[in-house]
């Protein structure tokens, strides 16, 4: 069981760990007062990484290969030479993602304008993959929460490499099967409320506010969608809807590693208001596929409770009984035993963007 948490928050990156007497607080902490909307640990060698939207000084990417104990600044994704004389510019590294097991160095990170990237160097470089970008669909792409569309969620398939799935706000999902060099949309199933009714169903209007696959069970994939909970049992191609009700919208969505039915969703109240039905703050589960939900709030405040999960704030560890869910307003709440029972860090953080387990 994972004891060790990466938070990025709006002021620096937090190293989370649990105290003798079990409660949760922070170890360490990196590039205090910066924002850090990403931060990962490559399983291949250990090395950190963590992004940071530093605003008028731009998106910066770095590296430590000491666990923390020194960063160095890496390459990143550039959009220079892509466009001709007015060439988009990088607004952030909204995802950021190892390669397989077989692909030593390989990174991919997911940006805002909407465009993929990769790296066989350990982030020295950056390329961007261009049948993506230029694919002729990009024309109806369009930004969800931001102004233009971004790449928040890469999954890559453990049995295969080369077979990677993506998900666009707003652009539907998309998988490539030979490394990036081809692509095809996928998302049948999926709908889009926001749209007018003849255009709902349009797999490149959708908005998939998170996606995520179990390792055990690659073809096994969920969404939380801007207007509900969609469940694949095959691949991206077709997508059943499972919404826990009596919430439909929401950004984060995890699923357990070793059994595909099990899935945890933190649901919200949409659009402008994004805040927990009520003020009582919980977190949806089914261990079933989809076909019942439980809502978890043991532990969770039950009253005036303001806290918004945005989509890279709720994880799962490699056993599937430890989480850990950050919020908007510096909540962090960690749960041994599925979600089942929830207990708040000894600390006080700032608004919580992303966490992972190290």
């Amino acid at each position: 069981m994972s004891d060790r948490l990466l938070v990025c928050t709006r002021k620096g990156l937090f190293d989370i760990r649990p105290s003798a007497g079990g409660a949760w607080g922070p170890h360490r902490t990196h590039f205090l007062g910066s924002p850090c909307n990403m931060a990962m640990q490559d399983p291949r060698d250990g090395t950190l990484y963590a992004c940071l939207d530093l605003g008028h000084f731009g998106v910066k990417l770095h590296r430590s290969e000491d666990d923390g104990e020194t960063w160095t600044e890496i390459a990143t994704p550039s959009y220079a030479g892509v466009g001709g004389e007015d060439p988009p510019s990088l607004k952030l590294i909204w995802s950021l993602e190892t390669g397989g097991l077989d692909q030593p160095g390989v990174l991919w990170a997911g940006t805002i304008p909407g465009g993929l990237f990769r790296s066989d160097d350990r982030g020295s470089s950056w390329s961007l993959v261009q049948s993506l970008w230029d694919d002729p669909s990009r024309e109806h792409w369009f930004g969800g929460g931001y102004d233009k569309p971004g790449i928040h969620s890469i999954c890559v398939d453990p049995r295969d490499s080369n077979r990677v799935a993506i998900a666009i706000s707003c652009a539907g999902v998309w998988e490539t099967t030979d490394g990036g060099g081809t692509w095809r949309l996928g998302g049948e199933g999926l709908w889009a409320a926001y749209m007018p009714p003849e255009q709902k169903h349009m797999l490149v209007a959708q908005d998939p506010h998170r996606m995520v696959r179990c390792p055990a069970a690659p073809d096994h994939l969920w969404i939380q969608h801007h207007n509900g909970a969609f469940r694949a049992a095959a691949g991206i191609s077709s997508w059943a809807e499972v919404t826990p009700q009596p919430t439909t919208f929401g950004f984060g969505v995890a699923v357990h590693p070793e059994r595909p039915g099990t899935a945890w969703f933190a649901p919200a109240v949409k659009d402008e208001y994004r805040y927990p039905k009520d003020g009582e703050m919980v977190v949806a589960r089914t261990t079933d596929g989809g076909e019942s939900f439980e809502m978890l709030r043991q532990g969770l405040p039950q009253a005036h409770a303001y806290d918004l999960i945005y989509r890279h704030g709720l994880e799962v560890d490699d056993t599937g009984e430890r989480l850990a869910m950050g919020s908007t307003t510096g909540g962090l709440w960690t749960s041994d035993d599925a979600g089942d029972h929830w207990t708040a860090a000894e600390a006080r953080l700032p608004p919580i963007y992303a966490v992972r387990f190290v």
